[in-house]
């Protein structure tokens, strides 16, 4: 016998405990903040941190598939160089990671 079928059986002609019925919503609860919203609030620090560690140099991608390097930042916005004398301007939003990540070297 396992301790959870412990915890819910209920003796005949008894009150259910409470402790049986709130066990399966606490567990249910725990479940789900350590499988689900802490590593969710893990991964948005994470975003959060490289968007604003950003510098000029930086090679980054964007939400778009767009390779480049950082030329220029302002508080919302980046200017990003995707090619020799090719500059575009990007929300900071838009910037998933940088290339040390991806293992390739594929911006200039």
């Amino acid at each position: 016998m396992n301790v959870l079928t412990f915890f819910l059986m209920q003796p005949s002609g008894e009150q259910a405990s409470p402790l049986g019925s709130l066990l399966p919503l606490v567990l249910i609860i725990a479940i789900f903040y350590f499988f689900m919203i802490r590593p969710q609030m893990k991964r948005q620090k994470e975003v959060r941190q490289f968007r604003e560690g950003i510098k000029k140099g930086d090679k980054v991608l964007t939400v778009g598939g767009i390779y480049g390097k950082v030329s220029e930042v302002k508080d919302t916005t980046v200017i990003l160089e995707i090619a020799d004398g090719i500059r575009i301007k990007v929300d900071k939003a838009g910037l998933v990671k940088d290339n040390s990540d991806l293992g390739t070297e594929t911006a200039k």
